[in-house]
């Protein structure tokens, strides 16, 4: 499957943004997907991911409560929806894809196998 992240951009502190991963090449429903970022001088670290069936949605602590992250099937394509944007979110995101992920192992980047280019999400105070 390839992924295609967009949605970024630049925005206040406080305001929203959607991303989009959009799959092609297999259909989005046979695969678990994540979002990842990685701040300037950071590790990339999660920050939310959908199981195949949509039954568990992790997420990064610091997000919980703002972030939503969505899966649909027709449109084969993964969102996550971003509110009361912060400086500390300020990143680049990138979606990620694996056909054989458990629920345990959602968070943990080594159960990816494929990702995309990233999105860049700047945040100003």
């Amino acid at each position: 499957v390839q992924l295609q992240a967009s949605g970024g951009g630049l925005v206040q502190a406080g305001g929203s943004l959607r991303l989009s991963c959009a799959a092609s090449g297999r259909t989005i429903r046979d695969y678990a997907v994540a979002w990842f970022r990685q701040g300037p001088g950071k590790e990339r670290e999660f920050v939310a991911a959908i199981s195949r069936t949509g039954g568990s949605t992790p997420y990064l602590d610091s997000v919980k409560g703002r972030f939503t992250i969505s899966k649909d099937n027709v449109k084969n394509t993964v969102y996550l929806q971003m509110n009361s944007l912060t400086p500390e979110d300020t990143a680049v995101y990138y979606c990620a894809a694996s056909s054989r992920a458990i629920l345990s192992s959602l968070t943990s980047r080594s159960a990816y196998a494929n990702w995309g280019q990233g999105t860049l999400v700047t945040v100003s105070s």
